[in-house]
């Protein structure tokens, strides 16, 4: 099985809950939103941004850049409606929503060996070509 990131355990210590899909994280504890908003540039699902001044941004976080301070860190986020870019430093955020269902999930290698050998000693066919997909 694959480890989880720090970032990931970070995050989870702050939700309770495992995986990050639907965890929320707000800006009241700095280094765990610096952790979520690390593990959501890695996660493959779309997340909302609330910031401070009321904005709701949903979409990929596609860059990070991480600066001494919240002030000079800022993500990079390609909205859901229409493909607009937003730069948001990590001081303007008021919370962190991982809302969008993360694709990856459930189709690690490990998962897909699992289920390839399932298929096999059940006596079905079972290819080494990948799913369609949902």
């Amino acid at each position: 099985m694959t480890n989880p990131t720090p970032h990931l355990q970070a995050v989870q210590a702050v939700v309770g809950v495992p995986g990050v899909q639907g965890a929320t994280v707000n800006s009241q504890d700095g280094a765990a939103l610096k952790a979520a908003l690390t593990e959501a540039f890695g996660y493959r699902g779309d997340v909302t941004i609330c910031t401070k001044d009321g904005r709701r941004i949903e979409g990929y976080i596609f860059d990070i850049r991480e600066g001494e301070s919240l002030e000079s860190s800022c993500v990079r986020i390609l909205t859901a409606a229409n493909d607009d870019r937003h730069v948001i430093t990590y001081s303007e955020i008021d919370s962190l929503d991982f809302s969008g269902r993360d694709t990856a999930a459930g189709k690690s290698w490990e998962t897909w060996l699992r289920r390839y050998a399932q298929k096999r000693s059940a006596g079905e066919a079972a290819s080494i070509e990948s799913d369609a997909g949902e």
